[in-house]
């Protein structure tokens, strides 16, 4: 699948480079074209991968390149403003050669936040292509403010994408574990499992071909519902020395065969229900959702037919869905096999409610905190408002 991905604030843009040097790592050619928009000039400089012509500072009037401190609304209204400077730095993506647009953002903090909603609005206007998002969750001990950020960017993001695909650092972040190196494993995190997504179904010249085909159109189909998605990934280390029981099938040895074949089997099938089970980017029950899409990656010795319909029929039962589609992703060289799984169209996602809940009640003492601090500002000044003659 061909994107054309836009990094929206400081976790979008880094993501965005991440994306780059998978691409460079695995040539996957998954990122088409890259944009970073951003309204901190030193977060945009500390991008490696995004092309520097692609790197769009906007909000000068107002913020100076200082950025927005984590106010959304000042996000939302700067890219309104200044929307036809990232139109620029869009319009030289080739668009008839990508499937879709990725807006990338983090919702806690301001610039992505009250940005990427306004971006999703203005693409979904122009063009045909569908328009998805990746939205970040802050962590629950990021503070109020920023819970109340992702609340309220949410609503409004699911609304203006075609699909929201979410992680959520809550479930991912290990207690003691410093920001950085948190942030670092769990964007690591985002690109594997939805890099091994939507790289399925790219063949190189030469390359080996899927027994079952998972392409760009099947992606498309399963986000096309709308609402929010969330993705689960399980790997096993394989051994590629393994002959793959060749000199078995010289021999005409049909029982190594078929126990091979039946390992092979069960272990996709013990991998689809890890993956969908396991941590999900988006901690979710999984019955209820509407649609779904497996991909199994690695050696193609290791992959087999059966154990994908078995796999697709067990998530068939699971979500009660009759729309899951399925496929393979051959990696010749891979020393694993992965099981990735794409949930669409999820509903009942505790996170979410909780969310909203905490965001409410942060809102609700912001509102008290001002009414309070105007009154003791009131009661400071005119205590000696009788003996003071004022300036103006």
């Amino acid at each position: 699948m061909k994107l054309a991905m836009i990094g929206f604030g400081q976790a979008g843009g880094k993501i965005v480079d991440k994306f780059l040097e998978y691409d460079e790592r695995t040539g996957s050619g998954i990122v088409r074209s890259a944009v970073a928009v951003n309204t901190a000039k030193a977060d945009l400089l500390g991008l490696e991968r995004v092309p520097e012509e692609n790197r769009v500072l906007i909000g000068q009037a107002r913020v100076k390149g200082h950025g927005v401190g984590a106010d959304n609304e000042l996000g939302a209204e700067i890219a309104e403003e200044d929307i036809d400077e990232v139109q620029g730095a869009i319009d030289n993506i080739p668009v008839h050669e990508v499937d879709a647009f990725l807006i990338i953002a983090g919702l806690g903090g301001g610039t992505g936040s009250g940005g990427s909603p306004v971006l999703a609005k203005h693409l979904k206007r122009i063009y045909t292509e569908p328009v998805y998002g990746l939205g970040i969750l802050p962590g629950s001990d990021e503070g109020g403010i920023y819970t109340l950020n992702a609340a309220r960017s949410f609503q409004t993001f699911v609304r203006e994408v075609d699909n929201l695909l979410v992680f959520d650092n809550d479930a991912w972040r290990k207690t003691g574990e410093s920001m950085e190196a948190g942030y670092e494993e769990i964007n690591d995190e985002i690109v594997k499992r939805f890099g091994i997504l939507f790289g399925a179904g790219e063949v190189e010249q030469g390359g080996e071909v899927a027994e079952s085909v998972v392409d760009s159109s099947e992606i498309i189909n399963t986000l096309a519902g709308g609402g929010v998605s969330t993705v689960g990934y399980a790997a096993e280390e394989v051994n590629l020395d393994d002959d793959g029981g060749l000199l078995s099938r010289f021999r005409g040895d049909d029982s190594t065969n078929s126990m091979e074949s039946a390992n092979t089997t069960n272990r996709i099938t013990s991998l689809v229900r890890k993956a969908a089970l396991g941590r999900l980017t988006l901690p979710c029950e999984i019955e209820g959702s509407e649609r779904a899409l497996l991909v199994l990656s690695g050696p193609s010795r290791h992959l087999n037919r059966k154990g994908i319909e078995r796999g697709r029929k067990w998530l068939e039962e699971q979500t009660g869905s009759m729309e899951v589609r399925g496929g393979d992703y051959p990696v010749a060289d891979s020393g694993y096999v992965a099981s990735v799984i794409l949930l669409s169209g999820v509903h009942n996602v505790p996170r979410i409610k909780e969310l909203q809940q905490v965001a409410i009640e942060a809102q609700d003492n912001i509102d008290d905190i001002r009414d309070e601090s105007e009154e003791n500002l009131e009661a400071l000044v005119e205590d000696d408002e009788d003996e003071l003659d004022p300036l103006f």
